[in-house]
């Protein structure tokens, strides 16, 4: 049956598609695409914040070296994060649905964790799970973050930040699976069913995926009234002027400093998730210990990433992104005095600082995009932004292994933490495109009826 609706216009010509409800266009509430990609996104998440547990015996298994293990991961953030912005161009020209892209990404998901498995060819580990493995995680990640920013436009920040948060904390069982019964003689078994486990979860959420018209917004929330401080999450983070297209948003400045902004702080947070264990190690520290710091940054770093996005509904996207980013700077330099004095109780504590600056940024990117961008074409910039991973990933795997081996762990943390500062205050120069200091309270109404 079809459902009326209106599109009404503000005063800067931005329009809003109000009457359909989520019941109305899937048959069931929006916040099933909250807990969908929330689900599909802990199922993937062992590729990143599992690998550091894992890749000690896959070094022994296929003889591989630590500089081997790192490129790995290199190569998988790489093809995560690439694949972005192309899928999100498919995605908004109606080639590619979410469901396809979810269903594209459990296949591709549980081929990087079979082929790690069942050979130790690095070229074959290398296109396996570093190429298709990437590809397959960051189909994952990428769909289930835009599906929760379309059909929550008036109050994405919590949501977001809850969705994103499954990528940290879901790997949370893998981590102590691998750092207490991996072994050389059962890793395929054990890997096979992780493999098994994200192809059928990823698999049956996304059938269920589903995107909400072209500007489409609820209709309990009044767009025109976002900065007059009647709705309090809008006006901290009213909606983007206009509907941006990828060019343009690119010219505006914002999206390029973004880029960089995560570049620096991405290299940052997969450098201490790629390293953790090692460093504990390296400190003195039981393997008990090692996977104990390991698993804090995973658990704090979902946590705050849901923490933080609701944060950021309240204090504003960007404050919350510096206050984030500072934090980050200090748990470098906390992590490695207390890796150095060999100070149990205070290395804990920093990795758990070190999870929530570590992680907690990537939601806040996620959901200043739409707010700066607009809706209609997020998964292309998010995915461009995104894109910044490509980046980061080859100085937060590969090259910091390099510094580490160079280095040594007091240099490379002492890098990590001026870097994260640099990231801060790259961020005080974010401002949303074509918005007026002053809020716009007298914007007129435009109704204009349709019938979908």
């Amino acid at each position: 049956m079809a459902t009326s609706f209106k599109q009404i216009t503000d005063s800067n010509g931005r329009v809003y598609r109000i009457g359909e409800t989520p019941e109305d266009l899937m048959g069931r509430s929006r916040g099933w695409m909250v807990f969908l990609p929330w689900i599909a996104m802990m199922a993937v998440s062992v590729f990143e914040y599992g690998w550091g547990a894992a890749e000690d015996i896959l070094e022994q298994a296929h003889g591989w070296t630590v500089n081997n293990a790192f490129w790995l991961a290199s190569v998988w953030a790489i093809f995560q994060a690439a694949v972005a912005f192309p899928a999100g161009r498919l995605r908004e020209k109606g080639i590619v649905s979410a469901r396809a892209a979810m269903i594209v990404g459990a296949i591709c998901s549980g081929i990087g964790y079979f082929t790690i498995a069942h050979s130790g060819n690095l070229v074959l580990a290398f296109i396996g799970y570093g190429v298709l493995g990437g590809v397959g995680a960051g189909l994952v990640y990428a769909t289930c973050i835009n599906m929760v920013g379309k059909w929550y436009p008036d109050k994405r920040g919590a949501r977001t930040g809850f969705v994103n948060g499954g990528f940290a904390y879901g790997t949370l069982p893998f981590i102590f699976i691998f750092a207490s019964f991996l072994t050389p003689t059962n890793f395929t078994v054990l890997l096979d069913l992780v493999g098994v486990y994200m192809l059928i979860v990823v698999g049956v959420c996304g059938m269920l995926f589903r995107d909400p018209p072209k500007n489409w917004w609820p209709a309990e929330v009044d767009p025109l009234t976002a900065t007059s401080g009647k709705n309090k999450n809008l006006a901290k983070n009213p909606p983007a002027v206009r509907q941006y297209t990828p060019v343009e948003a690119i010219k505006t400045g914002m999206l390029p400093l973004m880029w960089i902004t995560l570049v620096v702080i991405g290299a940052v947070s997969l450098f201490g998730i790629n390293f953790q264990v090692k460093f504990a190690q390296a400190s003195g520290f039981g393997a008990f210990v090692a996977a104990a710091s390991a698993s804090a940054v995973a658990l704090i770093n979902g946590i705050g990433r849901g923490l933080c996005g609701w944060l950021s509904d309240k204090l504003g996207r960007k404050q919350t992104l510096t206050l984030v980013l500072l934090v980050a700077a200090v748990a470098q330099f906390g992590m490695l005095f207390a890796g150095n004095t060999g100070n149990l109780w205070l290395f804990i504590f920093f990795a758990f600082v070190v999870g929530f600056g570590g992680g907690a940024f990537y939601p806040i990117f996620a959901t200043l995009v739409p707010d700066y961008f607009g809706e209609n074409n997020n998964a292309s910039n998010y995915g461009l932004v995104y894109s910044a991973k490509l980046v980061s990933g080859v100085f937060g795997g590969g090259v910091a292994a390099a510094i580490v081996t160079g280095w040594g762990f007091t240099g490379a943390y002492v890098l990590a933490g001026c870097l994260a500062l640099l990231s801060a205050v790259m961020t005080l120069f974010l401002r949303q495109p074509g918005r007026k200091k002053v809020d716009e309270t007298h914007e007129q109404q435009a109704p204009v009826l349709a019938v979908s």
